[in-house]
């Protein structure tokens, strides 16, 4: 009677992920990132693969790492096999008849634009339960599975995705210093509030706004979250390049003000679109339509 011969036993996965995370984006820094590990982590991993395999997969240069020859054939195969199990474990939580729905959305936007909306989302759908996870950038369909991405994005949306309105910059500030700015000249005297993302902001404004002005756009303490430097601004710690899809609600309510009406149009909208083309959240539809309506 034939005997059918076991499968040939494979290094550790979790090195195997490393190691094509790794190479896919040519950076140990970028693998841990992605695969939430440290890239002290990543190299162990790697070294662990390579002494499993008997021989090297990079190759260590004076200024970082190369793939070899082997490692770069066998690469394609490994992220199509990483990509094939997936959308096998996605497939299988998409079995489940009341999972979450998954929004993925840039930092800011999910802490400044989406969790205020979020008490009347579930008041709207009570029975909708809904995961967020912020990133710094759009979901990638294979690897990360969501049903809606929440992201700045420039030009037409493509692939159902809808800009949420027209989007500017311009100066915000508490009211208690609002007083103190009767023209754009007074922010030399002023603390300008940065986000490091959008360090610019200030300099752009400026040259829109008041060109040749004497004002020095970099002074000023910078952010790593806009969250943070809103908070600061709201204290009155200062005088902040405001995005109005993320502080209007504040200007509505009088907690801030826009002590100059020159308001710079942004080319990169606010954008809502399917992160994902199959699997999709059976009320997907229906909780973009009700975000949308919600921007008003």
């Amino acid at each position: 009677m034939p005997v059918k011969p076991p499968r040939p036993r494979l290094p550790s996965l979790n090195a195997l992920r490393a190691f094509e995370a790794a190479a896919r984006l040519e950076s140990f820094a970028k693998a841990a990132d992605e695969i939430g590990v440290t890239a002290g982590a990543v190299t162990q991993q790697i070294r662990q693969l390579e002494a499993t395999l008997g021989f090297a997969v990079f190759r260590r240069l004076p200024q970082g790492v190369a793939l070899t020859e082997a490692a770069r054939e066998a690469l394609p195969r490994l992220t199509r096999g990483f990509d094939m199990l997936g959308q096998a474990v996605q497939a299988l939580r998409e079995a489940q008849p009341h999972r979450p729905l998954a929004i993925a959305a840039l930092p800011c936007i999910a802490q400044l634009w989406l969790s205020p909306r979020l008490p009347a989302l579930q008041a709207a759908f009570p029975d909708l339960q809904v995961s967020i996870a912020a990133m710094e950038e759009p979901p990638d369909p294979q690897r990360d599975p969501c049903d809606l991405s929440l992201f700045y994005r420039e030009g037409p949306p493509t692939g159902g995705g809808l800009q949420l309105g027209a989007d500017a910059i311009l100066p915000v500030c508490a009211p208690s210093l609002a007083a103190k700015l009767s023209s754009p000249a007074d922010l030399a005297a002023q603390t300008l509030l940065h986000d490091a993302v959008w360090r610019s902001d200030w300099a752009r404004w400026l040259a829109f706004a008041v060109p040749g002005t004497k004002v020095d756009p970099n002074r000023g303490p910078a952010f790593s979250l806009y969250s943070l430097a809103l908070d600061a601004c709201l204290s009155g710690s200062g005088v902040l390049m405001g995005r109005m899809s993320l502080v209007g609600a504040h200007l509505a309510a009088g907690r801030l003000v826009a002590p100059f009406a020159q308001a710079m149009p942004m080319p990169d909208l606010l954008t809502l679109a399917p992160a994902t083309a199959t699997g999709a959240h059976p009320r997907r539809a229906e909780i973009m339509g009700w975000l949308a309506g919600s921007a008003g």
